[in-house]
């Protein structure tokens, strides 16, 4: 492999979308490979065997795994470019703080949003929304969440931006309703042609979930 770099993925992940983000806003050439999650490679159980899961990050033949892990190692090595973490420490740290509240609220929740139905998905409208305002409480009235510069935690977060039509679609629910100024940063960040060349197509997204309701007959 060299130093040739690699990225194995999948499409519509919002995980693998950050990766991607990342790499475009570094101008770093990589090799893409999309993987069938169904039938994993070999190359991806040779690179992840501890989770066995996308994305990996393939350079001068190492992985790195963990989608946040790899956006942060893209930034510490390919310095050309602004940094996507913030400079000082404790606004690091905020950023990493955020980040993994996204991961740790927002995935769960709509996933329920269009697994669930009735009740068990009316809660999880409601977790989802409020996970939201938490983070359009941060955001407050910067142009983006480190401020006048996009970075590390708009990356974090903007790959979900795809998944909202899915979700509102599922939930029959409105987004922007409840979180106008979030809407607004996310059509700001699409501005940028790293994030709209990286992020999958709503309707595509939306396509690729009906066919999992489908396969694992979820009504």
């Amino acid at each position: 492999m060299g130093d040739e770099v690699i990225l194995l993925d999948v499409h519509v992940s919002m995980f693998g979308m950050r990766v991607r983000v990342a790499l475009a806003e570094k101008g770093v050439e990589y090799a893409y490979r999309e993987e069938n999650l169904a039938n994993k490679s070999s190359l991806l159980l040779e690179m992840n065997p501890v989770h066995k899961k996308i994305p990996v990050l393939i350079h001068k033949g190492k992985p790195i795994c963990e989608s946040l892990l790899i956006v942060e190692y893209i930034d510490e090595v390919w310095k050309g470019n602004s940094p996507l973490l913030p400079s000082h420490p404790y606004q690091r740290a905020q950023a990493r703080f955020w980040a993994d509240f996204t991961d740790k609220k927002l995935f769960d929740t709509g996933r329920r949003i269009w697994t669930r139905k009735g009740e068990e998905q009316e809660v999880a409208k409601k977790e989802f929304i409020d996970a939201l305002k938490l983070l359009e409480g941060e955001l407050s009235d910067k142009l983006y969440f480190n401020g006048n510069n996009f970075g590390f935690l708009d990356v974090a977060i903007i790959t979900f931006y795809c998944w909202f039509h899915t979700y509102e679609t599922c939930g029959n629910f409105s987004i922007g309703e409840h979180c106008p100024k979030l809407i607004v940063w996310a059509q700001r960040c699409m501005e940028r042609d790293s994030v709209s060349k990286s992020l999958a197509d709503p309707e595509k997204v939306y396509e690729f979930v009906l066919m999992l309701k489908k396969k694992y007959g979820i009504e």
